[in-house]
C-alpha cells in the first residue's frame, strides 16, 4: 500500500506544483437578443472580455490582459469578421446581409456587442446559426431571447454542438420551454466545477486531514451554504466585489488551507473557516453569470439550474475523492508525510495563483 500511495503522492505533486497562473473558470457564458420587425434583424450580444479577447485574436492590442474603451471603440473590423459575420442569419429570401454598428464595454467585465442584419423580403421565419461558438472557451453557453411580431417568443440555450436556433415559426417557441434552458445551464454548472480546478484543490485541502466523516460532511455542507448565497446574491445583482478581489482571495483560501494541514489532524471544527471561505468562492462561481448582466427575468431559472449543476459537480467529485481520502488515512506513512506533502503542494499552487491574479 504504502508504494501505490508514494506514486500517487508524486502525481498529485507533479500536478498541483505545474498548476501555474491557470485560469480557474475556463467554461464560459454569452446571451443574445435578437429582434426580428419586417426585413430587419437586430442583434444585441454580451460576452464575458475575457471569453472575447481569447476567441479575437488582436482585440486585447496592447496585450495587457485588459480591455480598454480606447481598443473597444477601434474594434469594429474585428468584431465584425470574427462575431457578426459568423452569425449566419437566413430567411425565406435567403441569406441576410450582417453589419456591426457599435460595441461597447458594461458592467462586471462585459463586452456589447450590437449588429443590424437585412434581409431581402419578410424575416419570418428565421434561422440562426451562431458560427462564432467554435471560437470561444470550451462548453460554452449562448442564452439566445428572440422575438418577432405575431410570434410567441423564443428562449433556449444554444451551443457549439447545437448552434441553431429557428425564430417566427409559425409553431411558436422551440419545444420544451423552461426545460430547454434549465437543462444546459444545469450541464454548465457541472462543466464550471470540474473546470474549476482552484475550488476543487480547496476542497481536497479540506478533506485532506481527514477525520470522522460525520465532521467532513459538516464542513462540505458548510461550504456548499456559504457559496450558495453569494452565488445568489451575484447573479441577482444584489452584490458582488471586483473579480480583481476575490480571485486572487480564492487563491489565499488555498494558501491557507494547505498550511492549516500542517498543524490540524480533523475536520472537526473546520466548517468555522469553511463558511466564510465558502462565500468567498460563491462569488467565483458567480463570474459566468455575473459577467454578461442576464435579464432579470432570466435570472431566477438560470441560477437555479447552475447552483444544482454546480453543486451535483461538487458531490460527484467528492464521491470519488472522500471514500479514498479515508482509505489513504489508515496508513500512518500517508496519514502524516503524505498529508503534509500534498498539502505544501496545494499551499504552492495557491501562491502560484495568487501572484497570477494579482498581475
Amino acid at each position: 500500500m504504502n508504494h501505490l500511495v508514494r506514486v500517487g503522492l508524486v502525481a498529485f505533486v507533479f500536478i498541483a506544483l505545474h498548476a501555474g497562473p491557470a485560469r480557474a473558470h475556463t467554461v464560459g457564458v454569452s446571451r443574445g437578443e435578437y429582434h426580428v420587425a419586417g426585413s430587419t434583424v437586430g442583434v444585441d450580444l454580451v460576452f464575458a472580455r475575457a471569453d472575447l479577447t481569447a476567441a479575437v485574436p488582436g482585440l486585447d492590442a496592447d496585450r495587457d490582459g485588459s480591455l480598454s474603451a480606447v481598443e473597444v471603440a477601434g474594434s469594429g473590423r474585428l468584431l465584425e469578421g470574427a462575431i457578426v459575420h459568423a452569425l449566419e442569419v437566413r430567411a425565406p429570401s435567403g441569406s441576410c446581409s450582417g453589419r456591426f454598428t457599435n460595441a461597447a464595454l458594461t458592467e462586471e467585465d462585459g463586452l456589447a456587442i450590437r449588429a443590424i442584419y437585412q434581409c431581402g423580403g419578410d424575416a419570418r421565419p428565421l434561422s440562426l446559426r451562431l458560427g462564432f461558438l467554435g471560437a470561444l472557451s470550451l462548453g460554452h453557453r449562448h442564452i439566445a431571447a428572440a422575438t418577432a411580431a405575431h410570434t410567441d417568443p423564443v428562449r433556449a440555450v444554444v451551443y457549439e454542438a447545437r448552434p441553431g436556433l429557428e425564430v417566427g415559426a409559425p409553431q411558436g417557441p422551440t419545444p420544451g420551454g423552461a426545460r430547454s434552458v434549465a437543462w444546459p445551464l444545469f450541464r454548465l454548472g457541472i462543466q464550471h466545477i470540474l473546470t474549476g480546478y482552484d475550488h476543487l484543490l480547496f476542497l481536497l485541502g479540506l478533506i485532506l486531514v481527514g477525520g470522522r466523516l460525520r465532521s467532513l460532511l459538516v464542513v462540505v455542507t458548510a461550504f456548499t451554504l456559504a457559496h450558495s448565497v453569494t452565488l445568489g446574491m451575484a447573479a441577482l445583482g444584489l452584490w458582488a466585489p471586483s473579480p480583481r478581489v476575490v480571485e486572487p482571495a480564492i487563491a489565499l483560501s488555498i494558501i491557507y488551507v494547505g498550511i492549516e494541514n500542517w498543524f490540524v489532524r480533523d475536520a472537526g471544527r473546520r466548517w468555522l473557516i469553511t463558511f466564510p471561505f465558502g462565500l468567498i468562492h460563491g462569488f467565483g462561481f458567480a463570474g459566468a453569470l455575473k459577467e454578461i448582466s442576464l435579464p432579470s427575468a432570466d435570472v431566477p431559472l438560470a441560477l437555479a439550474s447552475f447552483n444544482v449543476g454546480v453543486e451535483v459537480g461538487q458531490l460527484a467529485v467528492l464521491a470519488f475523492v472522500l471514500p479514498l481520502v479515508l482509505w489513504l488515512g489508515r496508513s500512518r506513512w500517508f496519514a502524516d508525510r503524505g498529508v503534509k506533502a500534498m498539502s505544501t503542494a496545494i499551499a504552492f499552487a495557491g501562491l502560484c495563483w495568487f501572484v497570477s491574479r494579482l498581475a
